[in-house]
């Protein structure tokens, strides 16, 4: 099913937003298929939305199909939901599979592989989820890899998913590396207190480590931090629940804020007064949050993993191994110490926010993927 795309600009690279190629203003046309609703508040699904809209806003029609189910683990009732979507398709459409999607349902693009032309889009692949018993992680990397011989295109959001890929033997002429858009946003003012606001902005998931984060603040009880967390509470509930519990025997209550899933100008409130950005994860595709809060001009301290040190660098934050609680903690107390040292930080976000790449870009470089995807 492989096919490359000739007028393909190169993948991960400023000059592929230099390259320009027509692109098209009308009458063009995908379906963008994802599980749930389009509405969620993650990342990827941010992702999704901004992709939807940069489309039509070049005026092409983009109905969005969103399927029922817990993915990527769907029931049968879920599979036959997502079988009878697609096969409403007409013909020849080309489809956007978001890849939560597109993973866990090898058999039923298979099925229609031959009268669409699918397209994944792939943030992460499913078996790199941390939290996974080792049975589920296998059945979602064969699932996942029987999937994508389905798809004629892939899309990833950042080189290190595109190197990732390789092990599911998907060629790089059929990969297109299309990053996260970011929105241009104001200065972070900070707390303006004695007090340094540190926030994180992740669903409660295991994959994004505030376990790590409360284990590390337990070691600098005597700094003056406080930390909001900004997330949904609900994709997780029983590891939700238990990051929560640590942070009560560790006796952080008044000192840790969980506010769950925020709507944008909540969440712009929240980057606007924090001083610091702190973001754990074992793992990220992207890390479109860490390009927010670069954004906004905000010092980083984060992991070293997946795009993180590209969007970083050696000036604007931060970077220690995922999962060092040890390493986490002196970063902590680096910036919480050092006011000098986070102006400087500050300084060094505020140079990366001139080159990341705009919601435009991303549209753009992905109408023009698809106008290259021939079934």
């Amino acid at each position: 099913m492989w096919r490359g795309l000739p007028t393909r600009a190169p993948s991960g690279t400023d000059d592929s937003r230099a390259e320009r190629l027509p692109v098209t203003r009308g009458g063009a046309g995908v379906s963008f298929v994802v599980p749930g609703s389009l509405t969620t508040l993650t990342g990827g699904y941010g992702y999704d939305r901004e992709i939807v809209a940069g489309l039509a806003r070049r005026g092409w029609t983009v109905p969005v199909l969103e399927l029922p189910g817990d993915f990527p683990f769907p029931s049968s009732e879920s599979r036959a939901d997502a079988a009878r979507a697609l096969a409403s398709l007409a013909p020849g459409t080309r489809v956007i599979v978001d890849g939560l999607a597109f993973g866990a349902l090898p058999d039923e693009v298979a099925r229609e592989a031959g009268r669409l032309t699918f397209v994944a889009l792939v943030h992460h692949p499913l078996a790199d989820e941390t939290g996974l018993a080792a049975g589920a992680r296998a059945a979602l990397e064969a699932s996942e890899r029987r999937a994508l011989r389905a798809a004629t295109h892939v899309v990833v959001t950042s080189r290190a998913t595109a190197a990732r890929l390789a092990a599911y033997d998907v060629p790089s002429s059929a990969i297109t590396v299309i990053e996260p858009g970011t929105d241009p946003a104001p200065q972070s003012r900070g707390s303006g207190g004695h007090v340094v606001e540190l926030l994180c902005v992740a669903t409660v998931v295991p994959r994004k480590g505030h376990d790590v984060l409360i284990r590390a603040l337990a070691g600098l009880r005597g700094r003056p931090w406080h930390l909001t967390c900004a997330g949904g509470l609900h994709r997780d509930p029983d590891w939700s629940a238990g990051v929560q519990d640590l942070v009560r025997t560790s006796g952080f209550e008044p000192r840790v804020s969980f506010v769950g899933e925020l709507e944008r100008p909540a969440l712009d409130t929240r980057y606007d007064a924090a001083d610091v950005f702190v973001l754990p994860t074992w793992y990220e595709g992207y890390g479109m949050a860490v390009a927010e809060a670069l954004a906004r001009g905000l010092p980083v301290v984060s992991s070293a993993t997946g795009a993180i040190g590209d969007l970083v660098g050696a000036d604007a934050g931060l970077l220690v191994p995922p999962g060092d609680s040890a390493a986490l903690a002196k970063a902590l107390s680096t910036v919480i110490d050092d006011p000098a040292q986070r102006t400087r930080l500050a300084d060094g976000a505020r140079r990366v926010r001139e080159r990341l790449p705009s919601w435009d870009d991303a549209a753009d470089l992905m109408a023009r993927t698809i106008e290259g995807v021939h079934g």
